[in-house]
């Protein structure tokens, strides 16, 4: 591919766009971000991260809108005609899935057809789009391969990914559209997401309140860094010869009880955790492990971050942003989300 090119990343303002889009922009590539600025959680979480684009000049171009919505879509496609297009925008949530569904149909699949539509129409060079470890549903063989069948998911937020999956290979068929597809493992870092469990945790052990160990701390994951998603998005964007249609685990290829990374987070924040116990919440799964082969062989994929490493780094970037730690309290103390940690989501 060209030195450079200029990248259509839906969802731009969100945890893997925002470091995705600064990594890209520092490469040299234009980079043109499309997003709602929803409020799925406080909004001033993505304006800050929109912020942090500024140093790239006029190489970031925002464009507000909606998935969902197909003419702000086309419009987008039609005035910046992008090279490659990474579509990172989704309704979010394992547990939301279950108090919100239409929210999923409207974005992630009404809104993922509509990327196809345009894709379809505009021929851009390659079509990238985050699925999630979540359509390997209740599966207990480990770790979990891309192989393995994900005919049985057990959310709805699960369900769209796996639609996801199927969408586009029909329209890489029907269109000759090369897509792929990255099934994202329990992304954490800096910047993260308010509603993950580890922003969730560091909060409340700040604050001394108790924090929700689901199926009684009888749970691991397989924690994966940003930087390391990252690396493994831009080469999916940008190597030179991959599959017509194919889909990925990224995921760090270890799993780590949730009870270690707890004690890595008291360790880092220097204050113990009051675990509060609780069965499994509906949707969720024990476990999850990615089998990292095919992304290692065809992407290049070396994930390096420990949690060791990983969570003292988000510990550091929640310090150092004590204006959006203090908004995301306010709004989860009013009832923002539902407070609950979204441990069973693997973005």
């Amino acid at each position: 591919m060209p030195e450079t090119s200029t990248i259509l990343i839906t969802g731009s303002a969100g945890f893997i766009g925002f470091h995705l889009a600064n990594r890209l922009l520092s490469d040299g590539h234009v980079v043109i971000g499309f997003d709602n600025m929803g409020e799925y959680y406080p909004a001033s979480v993505k304006h800050a991260r929109l912020r942090e684009f500024r140093r790239h000049g006029d190489n970031y171009v925002h464009v507000k809108g909606d998935l969902s919505d197909a003419a702000a879509v086309s419009s987008c496609f039609e005035t910046y005609k992008p090279d490659i297009v990474c579509n990172l925008a989704a309704q979010a949530g394992v547990r939301y899935s279950i108090l919100n569904p239409h929210a999923y149909l409207e974005s992630n699949l009404a809104g993922f057809l509509n990327i196809l539509e345009c894709c379809r129409h505009h021929q851009p060079r390659r079509l990238v789009y985050a699925s999630s470890s979540s359509v390997y549903g209740g599966n207990t063989k480990l770790p979990f391969s891309e192989t393995d069948r994900v005919d049985a998911p057990i959310s709805l937020y699960a369900a769209t990914k796996k639609a996801n999956e199927l969408m586009a290979h029909s329209y890489s068929h029907l269109y000759g559209i090369q897509t792929i597809g990255l099934r994202f493992f329990t992304v954490y870092g800096p910047w993260g997401r308010p509603d993950m469990a580890l922003w969730i945790f560091a909060e409340k052990i700040l604050n001394g309140e108790p924090i929700p160990v689901f199926n009684n701390g009888d749970m691991k994951r397989d924690f994966t860094y940003i930087d390391d998603i990252v690396a493994g998005t831009r080469n999916a964007l940008l190597m030179e010869k991959l599959a017509q249609n194919a889909v990925y685990n990224l995921g760090n290829h270890h799993t780590e009880r949730l009870l270690d990374m707890i004690a890595i987070l008291e360790t880092a924040l220097g204050k113990s955790a009051v675990l509060d116990y609780l069965p499994m919440q509906p949707g969720d799964v024990p476990e999850t492990y990615a089998d990292i082969s095919a992304a290692q062989g065809d992407l290049a994929f070396r994930p390096a971050t420990r949690i060791a490493a990983g969570i003292p780094a988000f510990c550091d970037w929640y310090r150092e942003s004590p204006e959006i730690a203090r908004d995301v309290y306010r709004w989860r103390r009013a009832g923002g989300v539902d407070g609950s940690p979204a441990t069973g989501n693997h973005r």
